[in-house]
């Protein structure tokens, strides 16, 4: 067992810790990152001495510490560790020299990002963005801080030591695309300040921080809303057949120990029509200048949670049957509610349902869950007059309404789209052809 101190930081005393970078069992190697500490002048990463496995930390986030003080206790090993890097993922495997990396706020030249390659995709791949977050070079609160904004590490430049990206630059960046966030050759968009509001004045008041899952998936939301030109195209669809159907086959799915609802007929009517109009399972290129046209379908299905909502992802829908998506939408929802899901349950996506069926309402118009480029909300259907063969006769009604990109969907193509999934959802038969 070896006791890890502080190393001599300098002139810096009572530095306060910022972020702990391992846990109780976490193995690691010499150089890995144990803490982050910020001072008024100065973040450093303080790398490991020694390869191991942690048996207790002795430091808390918001501890002010100096030179000498105990950070966790290390039960030694004599090889290095493989696949256990966690600053190796942090800062795409570049190191510092010295023993403590600092960032040194004030004083510094802002000098180049260092020429780093984007992350290998699998064969076959196509990345739409090509994010080089995964192999930016920065340390574990600078990353949280990017998650955060929404910032991709791989724009940012860093003015550290050796191109290394620290807080303030991405707060720099932040800001500059706030400022004027350049949609393309010549455009910017200028953002308002709003101004802080004392309610209190005008009476009582309680803080209630928002969830984690609220705030990025808020975040998500305002830049698809302030990037993405938003249309919407609103139908309805006669669904009488298709709910008779759906019961004939309820206890036939309650022996399989499926839950047949709706939502899963919507989710193989989807693929059917995104077959059918394959710009609508696509992706825009980061410059705007390509269309990704995806070959595989995989759809997200709305799920609110107490903490927010999550999009679970089924994936592989064209090559499953009604009770196999029945079964994976009540799992994944049940671990989205459960707190149990899981980063690879979310991605991926190519279309997103989002139903408030359950609830009510006659139309709601749904954000694209970008890089997505259409988004299906569905109401609650009700009983109504239908006129047919000189008579009315009662029908089950489901509104819906598409929304979509408007750089890569227009109008003719959306309302075809929508007039498509009618036709399906009113004879589900055509699910077949």
């Amino acid at each position: 067992m070896k006791e890890i101190l502080l190393p001599d930081i300098g002139d810096f005393k009572d530095v306060e810790v910022i972020e702990i970078a391992v846990a109780v069992g976490d193995q690691i190697n010499v150089d890995d990152t144990l803490i982050t500490l910020e001072s008024d002048k100065a973040t450093m990463d303080i790398p490991s001495p020694a390869t191991g496995t942690v048996r207790e930390v002795k430091v808390r986030v918001g501890d002010k510490i100096s030179q000498g003080v105990p950070i966790l206790v290390l039960e030694e090993t004599g090889t290095a560790i493989q696949g256990n890097h966690p600053e190796d993922t942090v800062t795409g495997g570049k190191k510092n020299d010295s023993p403590v990396r600092v960032a040194d706020r004030n004083n510094r030249q802002s000098a180049p990002a260092s020429d780093r390659p984007a992350p290998v995709a699998p064969g076959g791949a196509q990345i739409v963005g090509a994010s080089r977050s995964e192999k930016a070079h920065a340390g574990p609160s600078v990353r949280r801080l990017a998650r955060e904004l929404g910032v991709d590490l791989g724009l940012v430049t860093g003015s550290g030591p050796k191109g290394r990206i620290l807080k303030e630059d991405v707060k720099a960046f932040t800001k500059s695309m706030l400022s004027g966030n350049r949609l393309g050759p010549g455009a910017a968009i200028p953002f308002p300040v709003v101004p802080p509001v004392d309610f209190s004045k005008f009476g009582r008041t309680e803080l209630k921080p928002l969830s984690r899952i609220k705030r990025l998936g808020g975040q998500a939301l305002h830049r698809s809303w302030i990037t993405v030109p938003h249309v919407t195209q609103f139908d309805e669809a006669d669904i009488t057949d298709l709910e008779e159907f759906r019961k004939s086959k309820l206890e036939t799915a309650r022996t399989e120990g499926v839950k047949l609802t709706l939502v899963s007929f919507l989710v193989k009517a989807a693929v059917v029509a995104l077959q059918k109009f394959p710009d609508f399972n696509s992706s825009l290129t980061s410059d705007g200048e390509n269309l990704v046209i995806k070959k595989y379908f995989h759809i997200g299905v709305a799920v609110n949670t107490r903490d927010g909502l999550i999009v679970p992802v089924i994936r592989d829908v064209d090559k499953k049957g009604l009770f196999e998506i029945a079964s994976e939408i009540s799992e994944l929802s049940d671990k989205a509610r459960n707190g149990k899901i899981a980063p690879a349950d979310i991605q991926g996506g190519c279309f997103t349902i989002s139903s408030l069926g359950g609830i009510g309402g006659t139309g709601f118009t749904p954000i694209i869950n970008t890089p997505e480029v259409a988004i299906l909300g569905v109401s609650r259907s009700t009983i109504r007059p239908v006129y047919q063969e000189r008579e009315l006769i009662p029908r089950l009604i489901l509104p819906f309404a598409l929304s979509y990109d408007h750089r890569v969907i227009d109008g003719v193509a959306a309302a075809r789209f929508a007039r498509f999934l009618v036709m399906i959802l009113s004879d589900i038969r055509h699910i077949l052809l």
